[in-house]
């Protein structure tokens, strides 16, 4: 069987399927090669620009691709690492954005976002918790057993359990410490409980207020609590008693507490943990958010790293402290005049400080540490 097609035919056949396959060659060349691309649709005499390059500073980018400054936006992005060059003052002029890290409970990103994360998805929902924890606690207990104490009739003798140096000392120290809790709860929690109250100016204003209070009551805090320490500190030593006053909890849970000494187990946890441990770290970053340390550049990964440390141990200080408070209020009968008046009943002290009570009587202790005022001479000779 012979086919109708000539030699002619097999050439022309074989020559429109050559230009359909070097079109098609042309084709993804071009959605290849954007320069390509653009050299195939410019009129004629057009001159396509210089591809941008990745190490191109901004001038020249702004010759090779004029308006795409990328360089630009990304050494803004990158000061973190390498600084640059600006006309604005301070030690870190140069950043406008900080580098990358992740701090615990954050993800890797800048320093910025990082904080932001630690202080609104852990500190402020976590510390909130636990203070919330403590006062619920504490109101459960008062209302399960009531004030402890109370149980011995007074003798009508006194003893003195804090002179005038140490009230004074005391009172300094939680005075301050009043204003500090405070300011920090509103400043950090006030916008979940009182914002929706008062309003965004009142607000606005009792913040402004209370964060000032609280930078002039830091210093404030940060002496009384030295002269706390240094004060008290010889009677809250540990001794072999205060194991077993920790072993069967101070008696709260019996009909009689554990024989202590002038200040418990209970109170000198709170000492040392509190006093000592948490308030050297709570002042210690408190100063340098107030930039009182000489010496430190206060950059803003510092302060970011200080408020995280300041928040956290001042949380820890409120939930422990709060312990103290409901003890020398509500928690203890005539515990709160011990401090107003520096004086307890004998029977008191037999009671609570069965210890201390014992070295008093024995001669060990005086009972009235305080000098009496002398008379004037003219009161003297009317007697």
């Amino acid at each position: 069987m012979q086919y109708p097609f000539t030699r002619s035919w097999v050439k022309a056949a074989a020559g429109l399927g050559m230009a359909v396959l070097l079109s098609t060659g042309a084709l993804a060349q071009t959605a290849t090669d954007p320069a390509a691309a653009a050299a195939a649709s410019a009129p004629a005499g057009f001159v396509a620009p210089a591809l941008p390059q990745a190490d191109e500073s901004n001038a020249l980018r702004a010759k090779s691709q004029p308006g795409n400054n990328a360089p630009f936006w990304r050494g803004v992005r990158e000061s973190g690492v390498e600084k640059g060059i600006s006309n604005l003052p301070g030690v870190e002029k140069g950043v406008l954005i900080q580098e990358f890290v992740q701090y615990p409970g954050s993800r890797l990103t800048t320093a910025g976002e990082a904080w932001r994360q630690v202080r609104n998805n852990w500190i402020i929902p976590y510390g909130g918790a636990l203070l919330g924890i403590a006062v619920l606690a504490l109101a459960l207990f008062y209302f399960a057993k009531g004030p402890m104490g109370g149980h011995t009739p007074d003798t009508g003798r006194k003893i003195e359990r804090f002179t005038y140096f140490e009230r004074a000392a005391h009172w300094s120290n939680a005075i301050a410490f009043s204003v500090l809790a405070i300011s920090g709860i509103v400043m950090a929690f006030g916008k979940f409980f009182l914002l929706p109250i008062i309003g965004a100016t009142l607000f606005g204003w009792l913040t402004y207020a209370l964060k000032t209070a609280h930078n002039f009551a830091g210093p404030l805090f940060a002496v009384s609590l030295i002269i706390v320490f240094l004060t008290f500190v010889r009677d809250n030593l540990p001794t072999r008693h205060d194991w077993t006053w920790l072993r069967r909890a101070g008696g709260m849970f019996g009909g009689h507490e554990v024989p202590s000494e002038r200040f418990n187990a209970g109170e000198k946890v709170v000492f040392w943990g509190g006093v000592f441990f948490l308030g050297a770290i709570v002042v210690g970053s408190g100063l340098v958010l107030d930039m009182l340390i000489p010496g430190l550049l206060y950059t803003r990964g510092d302060m970011q790293i200080a408020h995280m440390i300041h928040a956290v141990a001042a949380v820890l200080m409120m939930a422990l402290f709060l312990g103290h408070i409901y003890m020398g209020t509500l928690g203890m009968k005539d515990a709160y005049k011990a401090m107003k008046t520096g004086y307890v009943d004998e029977a008191w002290a037999r009671e609570h400080h069965e210890l201390w009570f014992d070295d008093i009587k024995a001669g060990k202790i005086p009972a009235q540490r305080t000098q009496p005022a002398k008379p004037a001479d003219g009161v003297a000779a009317q007697h």
